[in-house]
């Protein structure tokens, strides 16, 4: 379309991050530096477009002494704005997931998602059946809404203390009130 360099850099960084943003949004990566970005993101929480930066300006540098300086550069310019694009897509829209769950250790559960994750829980109270026999017992519903990047992290809370909870995920629309995480 174009042999100007700037416009290739430019808006291949921006369509490469929209690419990569998505592909990690929904679960997936392209190369060992996306999963290198989401480990260290969930363990310490540098932002994912920062780690594809830096991991990528290594191989810039090799290739400006092995290559060409201005080509590492341009390459570089490319990465800053996909890192950018990266992180305004898989983390700059406030997007909001529920969970309801139900478990025999939803004591333990509430506090430990206080902990972990800090959101609020709503704990239902309901008749639980199951069966041809009908059998019944009370037990807890909990749910929270949070942000959809706090969902491994509120899976993984709620599977160490009860492997076996039923979990529903549903998708929010709109949250109004209460307490949420924001990222912006």
């Amino acid at each position: 379309m174009t042999d100007d360099k700037l416009l290739i850099g430019v808006f291949g960084g921006i369509f490469l991050g929209a690419g990569i943003g998505h592909a990690i949004r929904n679960g997936t990566v392209l190369d060992g530096s996306e999963i290198l970005g989401l480990y260290l993101n969930e363990r310490i929480g540098i932002s994912i477009g920062n780690i594809i930066l830096a991991f990528n300006t290594i191989l810039f540098v090799i290739t400006a002494l092995t290559l060409s300086v201005e080509v590492a550069l341009y390459s570089i310019m490319t990465f800053i704005l996909t890192g950018k694009v990266i992180d305004f897509i898989f983390r700059g829209f406030e997007d909001y997931v529920g969970l309801m769950f139900i478990s025999q250790e939803s004591s333990k559960i509430q506090k430990s998602l206080l902990e972990q994750v800090g959101t609020g829980i709503t704990v239902y109270t309901h008749a639980k059946g199951y069966g041809s026999t009908g059998y019944q017992r009370d037990t807890e519903v909990l749910q929270v809404i949070i942000n959809r990047i706090d969902t491994k992290k509120t899976y993984r809370a709620i599977e160490s203390m009860d492997p076996d909870a039923f979990i529903v995920e549903f998708d929010v629309n709109q949250v109004k009130g209460g307490v949420t995480r924001q990222y912006l």
